[in-house]
Parts: structure tokens; sequence; C-alpha cells
């Protein structure tokens, strides 16, 4: 059971009609907690996988060590993961297809988006560099091809494309291309994709989780008045305004 049960639980147990709040003592509050029994080869294998999907690698063994916590992926597996999303980071793009395909070339050959967003983001380093004329042959030969084929995928290359008529290409309409937020986009999607081909789940569950909490909160919050956590990363309860 999870915290997120006790307060799904409370919502059950306050008469929907109600037009007042129900107020629960902090004392009541963290007597609920204690009875919440949650085995620790759970939590574990939470952590373990948060620095499996996130690529913590050194963490993940030493854990596993420390823990007995079996990873579900060989983790020399997330070196090879992580060497790719940094290729792409750094904006060494055909490094990145190339160590993708070493490592399972099925992943952009049934991926047609993955690999049209990673040229797209070949063509941006190309742009950023100044290299205009092979930019512009890039993008006709490996990326109008496909734009021609999906409609979606033409009108990001005329996005991309568009940088070439600005000679303030930073302050044109389509300037977040050149932010490094784009590669870290395009970096996320190919270690989702990576993961999935390893039979992983593409993202962490314990954000989902802290997500779900906040939500059931929230929930409870319209209903009842109790001591909540406002700062996840400490975990404290605080008492309700009332």
């Amino acid at each position: 059971m999870s915290l997120s049960w006790i307060f799904l639980g409370q919502l059950d147990s306050i008469e929907p009609m109600s037009t007042s709040k129900k107020v629960i003592t902090r004392e009541e509050w963290e007597r609920k907690l204690k009875d919440v029994k949650i085995r620790k080869e759970d939590m574990n294998k939470l952590v373990m996988n948060f620095l499996v999907t996130e690529g913590y690698v050194e963490a993940a063994e030493k854990f596993r060590i420390e823990s007995g916590t079996e990873p579900d992926i060989d983790l020399a597996t997330i070196t090879d993961r992580m060497a790719v999303k940094k290729a792409v980071q750094s904006g060494n793009v055909k490094d990145a297809i190339e160590k993708v395909n070493d490592l399972n070339p099925m992943i952009l050959d049934t991926n047609p988006q993955l690999y049209f967003h990673l040229q797209q983001q070949r063509l941006i380093e190309l742009i950023r560099i100044g290299k205009v004329e092979e930019a512009l042959e890039f993008a006709q030969e490996e990326l109008a091809p496909r734009g021609e084929e999906n409609q979606s995928f033409l009108e990001e290359l005329e996005r991309t494309v568009a940088l070439l008529a600005f000679e303030d290409v930073k302050n044109c309409p389509y300037g977040e291309l050149l932010d490094v937020s784009q590669r870290l986009k395009t970096a996320s999607e190919v270690n989702a994709a990576i993961l999935t081909s390893q039979s992983h789940e593409k993202d962490p569950k314990l954000p989902s989780l802290l997500k779900m909490l906040i939500w059931a909160q929230n929930q409870l919050e319209e209903k009842a008045a109790y001591p909540r956590i406002n700062n996840l990363s400490t975990a404290v309860l605080e008492d309700p305004t009332i």
C-alpha cells in the first residue's frame, strides 16, 4: 500500500455532501501512515528502476551489490545507451546514429519518426555552425524525400530550413530549434526508444508515483484539512491551515 491509497481511502470515507472540511489531526494521520506496510524489496526495486532508466550505471552497480537487488537489464547496456544520449546532447548526431545501429539496427528501421528527428538534428547542427550549402544539400537529399511521404515531417523540415532565411537565427521565430533543449528533447527520444527495444519502461516509475501523490493530496484537500507533504525533497508533513 502507498500513501496515495491512504489519500484515496480518506476520500471514500468523507461524506460527499458535506459542506465543511473534515479535520484530520497530525496524530491521526501519522497513525494511519504507520499502518502502511511497504516491503523493502519493493522500495529497492523502485530505486533500481530509477537508476537504470536514468542511466546511473555506477550507482546502479553499487546499489545492486549493497541491496542485492538485481536490475531487469544488463547494466553494460546502460553505458552504451548513455554514450548515444551524450553524443546527441553534444551535437554529434552522426556518431549517435552509428552507435544506435551498433546496439540494434532495428530501432531506427522500425521507427521512422525517431530517424527523421535524428536527421533533423543533424541539419540543425549544420545550420548552427554556418555550413549553409552543406545544410541545404543534406536537407534536399536526406529529409525532403521523407517530408514528401509525411506531412508532419514536411512541416518540421520547413521550420528547420527557415532558420537559413534569417541572419540572426537565434532571434528568428524558430530559434528555439537551436536551443540546448532541442538537443535534450532528441536525446530523450532516442533514450526512450532504446529502452523500449530492451523491453524496459521508457520512463522511471518514481516520478509517476510522485505525481500521483500530488494529485491524491489535492483531491483530498478539497474535502479535508490534513497534514500534507508540500516539499517532496524532504517529505516533511506540514500542519494544515484551519
